[in-house]
């Protein structure tokens, strides 16, 4: 599922009359580098009123796509947009074993602390919610809201998901398929370039949009958009078929329900990378939280259907236009 993560990060600016979104919300916006640990941590703040985390997908991502989606709502709230440690503007580490969730989690403690925040909202897309879950079991009394979009509960949930995506390219472009069966019989594993060329060849309809015209805003200048490194090392270096590395460990579902943090949890009905059959178990895992499905999107509702979107973000943050 890789390759598909990467797409958020290469598509261009698109119809923005359909989105509530500012094109040239990036101009507005002004970085600066934080130390934590010795590291160089990229950093965008804007705004008053209460702080709001975004967390990107990936593990891989910068924060770009996520600002360019969200970032006009400096207007009512502080934002907090910030580039993990090997990701985006950030410092890659000194080992790669320091890449993992849980040194995410404690990333977004270190980043509340030298804010000198109290409480703080957080707003974690696909992989951006497993450490969004993950601080809000372990600094409950730190978050007052959250929002998970297409996201997962468990590692187990991950590899289900791959399972799944595996299943439909199988059945769906067996051509294809034969060649992927060849290279795995040789021992390619997906972080093989021979296997990862292949695999990205799959076509994205079904699987990422319900409408495959819709793409994202980006900004124009270019930088680091998506780390392997970080992704091998918290997916596995097979990740595509066999998910290892710290993601594996991650396993939510009875903690949920103690989550005390207002919550909303948005799923895509034709999502082929956090699938319906696995979302919809939130209800039972997290009965508290508002829990809404999005009936003509995939992976991303927020570009697909923007108008409810934006609407039911807004009433959840109590932004008022």
């Amino acid at each position: 599922m890789k390759n598909y993560f990467i797409l958020l990060v290469v598509l261009t600016c698109s119809a923005f009359a359909k989105a509530q979104v500012d094109p040239t919300i990036y101009d507005q916006y002004e970085g600066n580098y934080i130390n934590i640990d010795g590291y160089k941590i990229y950093l965008e703040v804007k705004g008053e009123g209460g702080a709001i985390f975004f967390l990107p997908g990936g593990p891989g991502n910068s924060h770009d796509y996520m600002q360019g989606s969200f970032g006009q709502y400096y207007k009512s709230h502080k934002l907090v947009f910030f580039d993990w440690l090997g990701r985006g503007k950030s410092n890659d580490a000194k080992d790669k074993e320091e890449y993992s969730v849980e040194a995410d989690v404690e990333m977004i403690e270190k980043i509340r602390k030298h804010l000198k925040l109290d409480k703080i909202a957080l707003v974690g897309h696909s992989y951006g919610t497993v450490p969004a879950q993950a601080y809000a079991i372990k600094y409950k009394n730190r978050v007052d809201k959250m929002v998970l979009i297409n996201g997962f509960h468990s590692g187990a949930m991950w590899q289900a998901n791959c399972d799944s995506y595996n299943h439909y390219s199988k059945t769906h472009f067996p051509e294809k398929w034969q060649k992927v069966d060849s290279l795995r019989a040789l021992g390619y594993v997906s972080t093989d370039k021979p296997l990862q060329d292949l695999y990205a060849t799959f076509p994205t309809k079904y699987i990422y949009y319900h409408d495959t015209s819709v793409q994202s805003n980006v900004p124009k200048t270019s930088f680091r958009g998506w780390s392997n490194d970080v992704y091998e090392e918290i997916i596995g270096r097979d990740g595509d078929f066999v998910v290892s590395g710290s993601m594996i460990n991650q396993d939510y579902r009875r903690a949920l329900k103690d989550v005390t943090a207002k919550t909303l949890i948005v799923a895509g009905r034709y999502d082929g990378v956090s699938t319906p059959e696995f979302a919809v178990q939130y209800k039972t895992f997290m009965p508290q939280a508002q829990f809404e499905m999005f009936e003509n999107s995939g992976h991303n509702p927020y570009l697909e259907e923007p108008e409810k979107f934006y609407q039911l973000f807004e009433e959840f943050f109590g932004i008022k236009k």
